[in-house]
């Protein structure tokens, strides 16, 4: 089935959902063996391989994988920022609540603030993870 199709009958796929099109760069950081399988193939399936945070490439979307006990959250989102086109997104995605790692949102939406990141919306990301949409707040970057 095409994701025309699956559009058409309502049925939209995770990477519908994270609004990644072909030819997008995803730049993926915090990968571990917890992560998404499901998400991160359907994410590579849509735009191709998914870059690592080593990258020299603008990249248009950032596929953050980010436990409680991975750092310094505000530190890992400038990290992010630093190949992200100014149009582009960060997904930032935790685990639940009640699973290991889980971060509390009022500390997602501090960090995210603090680094000139709105969210602008939530996703269930799969059985374990949710996901937060950040963009740059206007006049928050400049490229130089």
């Amino acid at each position: 089935m095409s994701a025309t199709a699956g559009q058409a009958d309502g049925v939209r796929s995770l990477a519908d959902r994270f609004g990644i099109e072909p030819g997008m760069v995803v730049m993926e950081m915090g990968y571990d063996d917890d992560v998404d399988q499901d998400l991160r193939d359907s994410l590579a399936d849509r735009c191709g391989e998914l870059v690592d945070e080593d990258t020299d490439e603008v990249v248009d979307a950032v596929l953050l994988w980010y436990r409680e006990d991975d750092g310094d959250l505000f530190e890992i989102l400038v990290d992010a920022l630093s190949p992200l086109a100014d149009n582009g997104m960060v997904w930032l995605l935790s685990p639940k609540s009640g699973r290991d790692g889980h971060v509390e949102p009022s500390e997602v939406s501090e960090a995210a603030t603090s680094a000139g990141l709105q969210q602008t919306s939530t996703i269930n990301a799969g059985k374990d993870w949710n996901g937060a949409r950040l963009v740059m707040r206007r006049g928050a970057k400049t490229k130089k």
